[in-house]
């Protein structure tokens, strides 16, 4: 196992960049309610499996004829308030009102980069775009929000090497890693490469950083000052930027199985698409070509991995992971934007259980599906890129014993 460890790095860097949505760094948003603290029952340990239906009410429509774009990250606060992250990538029939000169009176206009959702669905918050003392990112994702309401934003664009941090109300507090993208270099203390999800652990005040489109790696690093603390490669090895061969479809393990040996792919294919601690300190990462999620200590020893809807090319079945929040984190649930699904599995002892979703534009299918998220009430919140394009909210409505893929969760 290779583990690289540091103890300094700067970050420096302060050139703006103009974004698809533009609309500038105006920043809007609603006095913050108090923490949630009366929580429901959600997911309970024992047999059986959380169950969901969609709420094809949330969110609230948007106002001022705001449209989304491919939506690629989610959050929740301390509040239950749900945060996503889009492109504001519209095509010009979806966009008539902010062309120049425009071809409609009324609709449609892209939305700011960064929404606030309350748990009704009303948007309570809005902000994002390019301003002064940081760089935008050239093609946004992935969305966090740590303890103290902080938000931090990845991006992916072919310039993007950093990672944000703002307050909640969208002031910039830092900048992590030097931008201006040079390539992927998976040993460099001082750039990431097109980071694809973000994720805040409390307890060591750390960033996990799923990097990403470029490099092959899970960076660490210290919330406070976005110093690098540590990074790793699959299996815990030292990364490196070597071309894989082809994934092997005819010797893929089966869907669901779950392997201690260490014996598939020595790197992660990129991206790698997430990179989730947990409070009993694993860190889930997804190999999103490679059809596995790797788990691995906080200090990024290797512990197991599972295969999942292996028979998938492309893209891949593993674009993103979050977790039920009862107290043991009982169940993990898995974004597969190529298959159209949302996989749900046991953490311990790590199983697959079942699926749920289609591929579709109706409520409760998905076009797309690329994060998902938890509140304390145990729903789920999904988000959609390519033309998918919203997010949606399924509800924990209690346990049983599904199997296999249950298609569509609609409301019974």
């Amino acid at each position: 196992m290779m583990i690289r460890k540091l103890s300094l790095f700067s970050l420096v860097a302060f050139i703006a960049v103009a974004v698809a949505c533009g609309g500038g760094s105006e920043m809007e948003s609603m006095p913050a309610d108090e923490p949630v603290t009366d929580m429901a029952p959600g997911p309970t340990t024992g047999d059986g499996a959380p169950m969901f239906e969609v709420d094809p009410f949330w969110p609230k429509t948007l106002p001022n004829n705001w449209l989304l774009g491919s939506t690629i990250g989610v959050a929740v606060d301390s509040r239950d308030h749900v945060w996503v992250v889009h492109r504001g990538n519209l095509g010009a029939n979806e966009m008539p009102a902010a062309l120049d000169p425009p071809f409609a009176e009324e609709c449609c206009h892209p939305a700011p980069p960064i929404l606030e959702f309350d748990p009704e669905g009303n948007l309570v918050g809005h902000w994002g775009g390019p301003g002064e003392g940081y760089d935008w990112p050239e093609s946004n994702h992935g969305i966090a929000v740590d303890s103290m309401d902080n938000v931090w934003i990845g991006g992916n664009g072919g310039t993007d090497s950093h990672v944000l941090k703002f307050t909640r109300a969208g002031e910039f507090l830092l900048q992590v890693g030097e931008h201006d993208h040079e390539g992927p270099d998976s040993l460099s203390t001082t750039r990431y490469s097109q980071v694809a999800k973000v994720r805040y652990e409390p307890a060591a005040n750390e960033v996990y950083i799923a990097d990403g489109y470029g490099n092959r790696r899970v960076a660490v690093v210290d919330a406070d000052t976005g110093e690098l603390k540590r990074f790793w490669g699959a299996y815990g090895n030292e990364p490196n930027d070597d071309e894989l061969p082809r994934y092997d479809l005819a010797n893929a393990p089966a869907h669901g199985t779950v392997s201690t040996d260490m014996s598939g792919d020595p790197q992660f294919r990129n991206p790698v698409h997430c990179a989730d601690p947990t409070t009993d300190g694993l860190v889930y990462a997804c190999d999103r070509p490679g059809n596995r999620v790797q788990v691995f200590t906080t200090e990024g020893e290797f512990v197991e991995e599972i295969y999942l809807a292996t028979k998938t090319l492309g893209s891949g079945s593993v674009w993103d992971i979050a977790f039920s929040r009862d107290d043991d984190q009982t169940f993990a649930y898995v974004a597969d934007g190529v298959n159209q699904q949302v996989h749900v599995l046991r953490r311990k002892p790590l199983e697959y259980l079942y699926s749920f979703g289609s591929g579709g534009r109706m409520s409760g299918q998905f076009f797309g599906t690329h994060s998902l998220e938890v509140d304390s009430q145990g729903n789920i919140y999904t988000t959609e890129t390519f033309e998918g394009k919203r997010v949606q909210k399924f509800r924990y409505v209690g346990m049983g014993n599904p199997s296999g893929n249950v298609g569509v969760p609609w409301p019974q």
